[in-house]
């Protein structure tokens, strides 16, 4: 029996209709799409690495690899684009003071938060399979999700700033580029407009003379990327573990969001029964992915618009994205080509990208109709917030714990203990108990 059936004539979709996971258009519609998909996907993947300093080429071999790894786990049944999760870039930043990794040392301990991160997540997937995902929406329900988000994206504004301030005109062009591509063009060309915008701002620095080709002249065409093992020996590294906790909650929305979003865009309900393995299969991409000098990964939302468009679920596309990615990973010159690109670029690019991922966690609050009025919805995003983005930290038993990971407590703390109080207290007035008639913000008196 063949993996997939081919849809109707193998090359239009009918208005209306859906080309199922399970389903494909003919190999050469196939091919094309799978290339878009890279074409979606690049974008943002390549800019993690940029940023925090891993090689480029080890994060695009690992994504494709993930992607198929992916597909082989989930049984072929749920098409996903395994990506680099910018989630990831706080807690790396974070070994070299927030900003860009500049030695093999630094990525070696960064690495180890890395598999943590994807051996906890992969847990977190078969414990899943096991018991279903209900929990999960009790302890991480939309205002807790989006508060992390946020929180996350927002903590980078300093690292920003610091790229910002290299090249202040360079930056400037940069951002002003993808602020333009982001509001005239629309589809397609709209959601890759950071990476458009890139591009401006690098020829604007070629332009002023501020990027050397030496290295790129240097690189060879065909080549195995740079690998780099994590520093499992390296007490430094262990102490920093904590720091990618948080991100694991941020892959668990972003896994779970995609397979709802599927599953809802192709009517098929059963898709949500492949959320535990959704999970597993992107933590264990991840925990590979770190055990070679790559980044971790996630499900994409770029390629979720991709398949919205083209109402093209298809994971034989994915399989073909994955190749792709995987032949393009084999290239140093690419790597080296990548590594070029300044500072100043890197401004503009983050100052829109990290402030992105901070309203990405609004929009699950107003996806969600989370209600701001009530005090311990506004305390739990005002605390968690505030010490994101102030940079706080405390040590406890020797161990230093950094502003995202005191954040995340916080926000968990806040959110639980509040409504836990809260449903106390109405219990407590339903047997006679006095309940406020206003609370501390102004809000609904029950919290």
């Amino acid at each position: 029996m063949p993996l997939w059936s081919v849809y109707g004539n193998g090359r239009t979709v009918a208005p209306g209709d859906v080309v199922k996971p399970e389903q494909r258009l003919s190999w050469p519609a196939t091919i094309a799409m799978g290339g878009q998909h890279v074409l979606a996907m690049f974008g943002a993947t390549f800019t993690v690495p940029i940023l925090t300093g891993f090689p480029v080429a080890t994060t695009l071999l690992f994504s494709g690899i993930g992607t198929i790894l992916f597909l082989l786990l989930t049984r072929n049944k749920l098409p996903s684009y395994l990506g680099s999760s910018f989630a990831f870039l706080a807690p790396v930043m974070a070994f070299n003071g927030g900003g860009r990794l500049e030695s093999p040392e630094q990525i070696a301990m960064a690495l180890v938060g890395i598999v943590v991160a994807g051996v906890v997540l992969a847990g977190i997937g078969f414990l899943i399979q096991a018991v279903g995902v209900k929990w999960i929406d009790r302890f991480m329900p939309p205002m807790v999700a989006g508060t992390i988000v946020a929180l996350i994206g927002l903590n980078l504004a300093g690292a920003a700033w610091n790229n910002f301030k290299a090249a202040p005109l360079t930056a400037v062009i940069t951002l002003a580029a993808i602020v333009l591509f982001s509001v005239v063009f629309r589809g397609f060309l709209g959601r890759i407009s950071i990476f458009l915008g890139v591009i401006v701002g690098y020829i604007a620095a070629v332009i002023q003379g501020e990027v050397k080709f030496e290295t790129v002249a240097a690189a060879d065409w065909v080549g195995l990327p740079q690998f780099h093992l994590p520093a499992f020996t390296e007490p430094a590294a262990w102490s920093g573990v904590l720091m990618f906790l948080p991100v694991v909650l941020v892959l668990i929305a972003e896994n779970v969001g995609h397979v709802r979003g599927v599953a809802a865009m192709t009517e098929d309900p059963s898709i949500n029964q492949s959320t535990g393995k959704a999970l597993s299969a992107d933590g264990i991409s991840t925990a590979i992915a770190g055990m070679f000098g790559g980044s971790g990964t996630t499900t994409y939302g770029e390629n979720i618009g991709v398949m919205a468009a083209t109402r093209v679920y298809s994971t034989a596309v994915y399989w073909v994205a994955g190749v792709v990615a995987i032949v393009l990973a084999l290239s140093p010159k690419i790597g080296a080509l990548f590594n070029t690109i300044p500072m100043g670029v890197l401004g503009g690019a983050t100052t829109a990208l990290y402030g992105l991922i901070g309203v990405i966690g609004i929009k699950i609050w107003v996806d969600n109709r989370v209600d701001l009025s009530r005090p311990v919805n506004q305390l739990t995003a005002a605390v968690g917030l505030i010490v994101s983005i102030g940079g706080f930290s405390a040590v406890f038993g020797g161990i230093e714990f950094g502003s995202i990971i005191l954040a995340t407590v916080a926000v968990l703390a806040i959110y639980h203990l509040g409504n836990l109080i809260a449903r106390a207290r109405k219990t407590g007035a339903d047997d006679g108990g006095p309940i406020p008639a206003v609370g501390p913000l102004g809000g609904d008196p029950e919290n």
